[in-house]
């Protein structure tokens, strides 16, 4: 080889040298700062989780006190609705003892109002049948 085929050869050589350190220098430069953005969304990841959890936890907590009242409610309303027939069914019972031929009365003209409704149904029922 002659002089300058050597020198241009030891040139670029060194010039790929100097690329490649470059390079490799770039993909070092841009690990750090992609390792570095991943830290960071990593620590915006766990601050959100620990901000959330807590938000949770109270609407958890806010949902089972409203559901417990509602079972509350609830209880208290069939408490009092039970107390109403029991003492519907003691003035009942209490009309029955004092006036039993009224009773018995009431009773027929119902059960015949009853019955004449039914007949009057079930012939209307038949009479569109045909």
């Amino acid at each position: 080889m002659t002089l300058n085929t050597t020198k241009a050869a030891n040139t670029i050589r060194s010039a790929s040298d100097d690329a490649l350190q470059s390079a490799q220098g770039a993909v070092e430069t841009t690990r750090g700062f992609a390792n570095e953005a991943l830290d960071k969304a990593g620590d915006k990841v766990r601050d959100l989780r620990d901000n959330v959890d807590p938000l949770v936890d109270q609407i958890t907590a806010r949902v089972q006190q409203l559901a417990s009242r509602g079972m509350e409610y609830a209880n208290d309303a069939k408490s009092r609705a039970q107390q109403q027939i029991n003492r519907y069914g003691d003035l009942t019972g209490r009309y029955v003892s004092e006036q039993p031929v009224k009773s018995v009365l009431i009773a027929a003209a119902t059960g015949a109002a009853i019955a004449a409704a039914i007949l009057i149904a079930t012939r209307n029922n038949n009479r569109n049948r045909y």
